[in-house]
C-alpha cells in the first residue's frame, strides 16, 4: 500500500502506469474512496500514468478529528505530487473533487495543466445545508443518510440496479468523523472569485439526472473560465463514469485528444 504522510496525517493512494505517460489524478466525492474512479478505467487509452487517493478522513487515508478546511484538502494533494515529482498532469476532480481541482489549479499551475470538473461547482449549496447534513451524522452516523445519499447520486433506474450494493458498501464504509470534515470543507468554500481568474484547458461534465450538483450548476462555474467545454450525460446522475462509463470516458478521452494528453501510442 502506497502512503505519503503530511503534518502527521497519511494518504493512501495508488500511482498506476508508465512512470513517463501523461499523468491524470482523480479526485473523489465525498464518501467514497479511490475505488471510485474504477467503471471507467478501463477504457481509458493505454500508456497513461494514473494516479488516485484516497482523501483525509476516507478509505484507507487517516482520519483527523473534523472540521477540515478546503485549503487543507487542497495542501494535500499538492504535497503528494510534489511527493510524486508530478507536473502538467490533468485533473479530475469529481463533487467536492472538483472543488479541489478548482483550488489546486489556482495554486499551482505547474501541477495542473488542464482539468475535469465534474458535477461540482465553485460553491455547492448553503451553510446551513451541510450543518443539517453533519447533524444528522453525528445523530446517527453515514448509515443513517445513505439512503438519501444513493437517491440524490443515482437515476431513478439504477436505484435497482445490482451494481447499487457495492456503492452503497462504500458510503456506509466511510468514517463518520471523516465524513464530517469533508461536508465542513464544502460549507466554507465558495471559488467563484478565484476560478473565474482561471485559464486553463476546462471539461465540465454533468449527469442529467444529478441532483446534487444540477447541471446548470455545473455549467454555470465551468463557463466562469474562457474557453472551457461542457458534456452533458444524459441517464446519470452524480456519478455518471458510474451509470454511463463509456459516455464518460469518450468525453474525457476527447478532451486528452483537444489538449495534447494523450501517450503517443493512443
Amino acid at each position: 500500500m502506497a502512503e505519503f504522510t503530511r503534518d502527521g496525517v497519511t494518504l493512501h493512494y495508488l500511482d498506476e502506469g508508465p512512470r513517463d505517460g501523461p499523468i491524470l489524478v482523480f479526485s473523489n466525492s465525498l464518501g467514497t474512496d479511490l475505488r471510485l474512479w474504477e467503471p471507467i478505467l478501463p477504457l481509458l487509452p493505454k500508456g497513461l500514468r494514473i494516479i488516485r487517493y484516497d482523501m483525509r478522513g476516507h478509505g484507507k487515508s487517516d482520519v483527523p478529528p473534523a472540521p477540515y478546511a478546503m485549503g487543507t484538502l487542497v495542501r494535500d494533494i499538492e504535497g503528494l505530487l510534489d511527493h510524486l515529482e508530478v507536473r502538467n498532469a490533468l485533473f479530475v476532480g469529481l463533487s467536492i473533487g472538483g472543488m479541489i481541482a478548482q483550488g489546486l489549479a489556482v495554486k499551482r499551475l505547474d501541477q495542473v495543466r488542464a482539468m475535469v470538473l465534474s458535477n461540482t461547482a465553485a460553491k455547492i449549496g448553503q451553510p446551513k445545508l451541510w450543518e443539517e447534513r453533519i447533524a444528522g451524522v453525528r445523530a446517527g452516523g453515514v448509515e443513517a443518510l445513505t439512503d438519501a445519499i444513493l437517491e440524490r447520486w443515482f437515476s431513478r433506474a439504477f436505484l435497482t440496479d445490482p451494481r447499487l450494493p457495492y456503492w452503497r458498501a462504500m458510503v456506509t464504509s466511510t468514517p463518520d468523523e471523516g465524513y464530517i470534515g469533508c461536508c465542513a470543507a464544502i460549507a466554507g468554500t465558495d471559488f467563484y472569485t478565484p476560478t473565474s481568474g482561471l485559464r486553463l484547458p476546462t471539461l465540465g461534465i454533468a449527469g442529467y439526472d444529478d441532483s446534487s450538483t444540477p447541471p446548470d450548476l455545473v455549467r454555470e462555474t465551468v463557463d466562469l473560465i474562457p474557453g472551457s467545454k461542457f458534456v452533458l450525460l444524459r441517464r446519470a446522475g452524480h456519478l455518471p463514469h458510474v451509470e454511463q462509463p463509456e459516455g464518460y470516458a469518450q468525453a474525457l478521452t476527447e478532451f486528452m485528444t483537444e489538449t495534447g494528453h494523450l501517450p503517443p501510442e493512443a
